[in-house]
């Protein structure tokens, strides 16, 4: 038993790569790395939580993976699709198996590997020298560290459904032939982990220690759990259903109405952050501010890849013609989501949506968070049209598959086969995609996300009025016109508000899934091609980029053959 904690922690040190040497242990004994010399100083202690808050993940989908680290998950949603040579990197076309989802494939050992290092923690913490010499900040790191085992826990629950229970870590002696527990125990798990967590964590943190835990950011993975929990996926009467999928509780949407109410009591129901235009949305997600509940900080001390620029948005998804990636290329599909400047729909009777001219009168949001055809960004016109005869006065546009980049060449591979690129998160006041913008956080939880989990909560219960209030805080921060819609129609407005509001931060893949909407989860691929004729005028034609099929055991990860090969009391998952 003493001879694999060790090991844990020794995983879990060599995992602090980017502390200085210097730092990592004060110590003058040979053997450095003792586990009870490391909980013996509330110090050390600390950085042992500091590795696990690599387990809440940032700009990559799988940080192991020189690929994934560069784009997330929004590139398997609705929103946008991988755009490098067309690859199935999350193999949604292929068709997952237990042997192959894909860069999904390490997401079942990613979470196990920090829930073992939360185990081993917890399971020494309460009789250690730190926690006696210094009880009050070891209590805390205590729990942030059942904090960061619970957001572990809600993320495994997303992919795979029901999973094993381990409060503690596994010794040599113990049985290895885990059982999954039911999805309702996990959600039960979850909570109660959450609500004791918040019960020691402080309200907020000073500036220094931004990224760090707080009551707010416990609550708000509260409120995700059960309002996931609460949806139409987990109803036990829709397919796959059983033990492992379902959550029967009858006051599962009160419940999740109640824990959004938490957080928005602790923060007085108060107004989003006002902003004037696309430019000053899109400053809200470029450095710390109130609205944040939780976010990875630009820190080397626990943000493992975080100072990586190649890891850093504006290289990998800026439009090829500045040097960028462009890995994740919206859908039109997705862009079509984004309303009209008055409100209305794009495909609503009578809008003024113009295919012609498909930039034109759109929302705010529209400007702040994409890229498209004629868009002002870094310096100069976004262009991805091909010149029906290349000439001096009208050339192939930059970010064209025959775009010239300096210093590159063409850079047809990376020029986005839908006509868009994604602008938010992008900083554009940096010189070049290259450069560091040192206070950008990656942001996991906010509070217009709360606003309207608890505006579908309620719109579930069949208060719409209570659900419009919340519902408008993001509508008309966003400067459209208030939401007026009752009953279905105000469902259906939350989950646009819902694309559109949290717009590649990692929510769609998991929303279309609850709420079952399978027409965004298998559909054709559409994009935009632009063409300039010699006088400079510019037209565009709507055409299928790939046709993304639809598979039912989709809904659900297989966990991996090699787990079940080991412990064959998994039961694996409906499909697979």
């Amino acid at each position: 038993m003493k001879k694999l904690k060790f090991i844990y922690l020794f995983v879990a040190f060599s995992m602090l790569t980017t502390l200085s040497c210097e730092d990592i242990l004060d110590v003058e004994a040979s053997d450095a790395f003792a586990e009870d010399l490391i909980y013996s100083d509330p110090v050390q202690v600390e950085r042992l939580v500091y590795t696990v808050y690599n387990s809440t993940e940032s700009w990559g989908i799988n940080k192991a993976q020189w690929w994934s680290r560069r784009f997330n998950i929004e590139a398997g949603s609705f929103e946008a699709k991988f755009n490098f040579k067309n690859l199935d990197l999350f193999r949604l076309r292929a068709g997952w198996t237990d042997s192959n989802a894909g860069i999904l494939n390490e997401k079942w050992r990613n979470y196990w590997d920090y829930i073992r290092l939360a185990n081993e923690f917890l399971d020494r913490i309460d009789e250690s020298e730190a926690m006696q010499k210094d009880p009050e900040h070891v209590a805390i790191l205590k729990a942030e560290m059942r904090f960061l085992r619970a957001n572990a826990y809600s993320k495994l629950l997303k992919y795979y459904g029901g999973v094993p229970i381990l409060e503690r870590a596994l010794g040599l002696d113990d049985n290895f032939q885990l059982v999954r527990n039911s999805y309702e125990e996990c959600v039960t798990f979850i909570v109660n982990e959450l609500d004791e967590a918040a019960a020691v964590l402080p309200e907020s943190r000073p500036d220094v220690e931004f990224g760090r835990a707080t009551k707010l950011a416990a609550l708000a993975v509260k409120s995700r759990t059960l309002l996931y929990a609460a949806s139409k996926l987990h109803d036990p009467s829709t397919a796959p259903n059983g033990p492992l999928y379902d959550y029967a509780k009858a006051s599962k949407w009160q419940d999740a109405a109640d824990a959004a109410k938490a957080v928005i009591d602790m923060v007085g129901a108060r107004d989003l952050i006002a902003v004037s235009d696309a430019t000053d949305y899109q400053n809200l997600f470029l450095a710390p501010n109130e609205d944040i509940l939780f976010a990875r900080p630009f820190s080397a001390a626990y943000y493992d890849f975080g100072t990586d620029v190649n890891s850093l948005w504006d290289q990998t998804q800026s439009p090829s013609g500045y040097g960028g990636w462009g890995l994740s290329s919206p859908t039109h599909n997705f862009a079509l989501q984004f309303n009209m400047a008055d409100g209305t729909r794009t495909d609503a009777a009578g809008s003024i949506y113009d295919p012609a001219n498909p930039n034109a009168n759109r929302e705010m949001r529209y400007y702040a968070d994409l890229n498209y055809q004629g868009a002002q960004f870094r310096g100069r016109t976004v262009d991805y049209a091909l010149a029906d005869t290349p000439s001096a006065t009208t050339p192939d546009g930059p970010d064209s598959p025959n775009g010239i980049v300096e210093g590159i060449g063409v850079n047809q591979e990376h020029s986005s086969k839908t006509g868009y690129n994604i602008r938010k998160f992008q900083d554009e006041s940096l010189t070049a995609p290259t450069d560091i913008a040192a206070q950008r956080p990656f942001i996991l939880y906010r509070l217009a996300e709360i606003y309207l989990n608890y505006a579908e909560a309620q719109a579930e219960l069949g208060n719409d009025d209570s659900a419009r209030i919340f519902v408008n805080k993001i509508s008309s921060r966003a400067l459209q016109p208030a939401i007026t819609a009752a009953g279905e129609e105000l469902k259906e407005a939350i989950k646009r508000e819902r694309r559109i509001e949290l717009a590649f931060e990692g929510h769609n893949f998991f929303d279309e899934r609850r709420w079952m909407n399978e027409e965004h989860l298998g559909f054709p691929i559409q994009g935009l091609t632009w063409t300039k004729a010699p006088d400079g005028t510019l037209s565009n034609t709507e055409y299928t980029v790939v046709t993304r099929p639809w598979f039912q055991k989709h809904y659900y990860l297989p966990i991996p053959a090699t787990e079940v090969e080991k412990a064959p009391s998994l039961l694996q998952n409906s499909g697979y």
